[in-house]
């Protein structure tokens, strides 16, 4: 039994693994799916119990997957599923820059940048209603994100530590924290 969740962890994670593209924000929507609904592993609450911890610890938030392998399969599970995760992309990605920069600058060099960005965009997107939908998220959630969002956009290079602080404050004033 043990040795099916192992692999099944590795058949969940090696092909997002593979899709990752925009790093491991855009396949959240995708983890969420398998693992609340699909396999059943976590409870939707757990879920994003596991997500607030990932997103709270150092280093990237798709560590998010190394506590879903421990809660299915103990230290076991979660090396197995860490590795499943990182080590089919970083293999890719290895070989695939190497032979992208041979090729850079040409035109469809170029056009395959420009067209894979609103993907990458779009998958993260994804992963941010499919959290919100998860944790209950209500409308104030909905209107600090978007305004955020348009904050990026308007300064890009602003440090998003400010626009962190910035929503804390706003929910602490309107929930009476303050």
């Amino acid at each position: 039994m043990r040795e099916n969740l192992l692999w099944s962890l590795v058949a969940v994670f090696v092909p997002f693994s593979l899709v990752s593209i925009g790093g491991g924000p855009s396949i959240f929507a995708g983890i969420q799916h398998q693992s609340v609904e699909v396999h059943r592993w976590v409870t939707a609450r757990e879920f994003v119990d596991l997500f607030a911890i990932a997103r709270a610890a150092p280093g990237p938030g798709s560590m998010l997957v190394t506590l879903l392998g421990w809660k299915v399969a103990g230290w076991t599970g979660a090396v197995i599923a860490t590795l499943a995760l990182f080590v089919p992309s970083s293999l890719l990605c290895y070989g695939v820059a190497r032979m992208w920069s041979h090729y850079r600058g040409r035109h469809w060099h170029t056009a395959l940048e420009t067209g894979l960005a609103p993907i990458g965009a779009g998958l993260i997107l994804a992963g941010v209603v499919a959290i919100f939908r998860v944790a209950g998220a209500g409308a104030l959630s909905w209107i600090i994100a978007a305004l955020a969002c348009l904050i990026f956009a308007w300064r890009p290079k602003l440090n998003p530590l400010f626009v962190l602080a910035g929503g804390a404050a706003a929910f602490a004033i309107l929930h009476g924290a303050i």
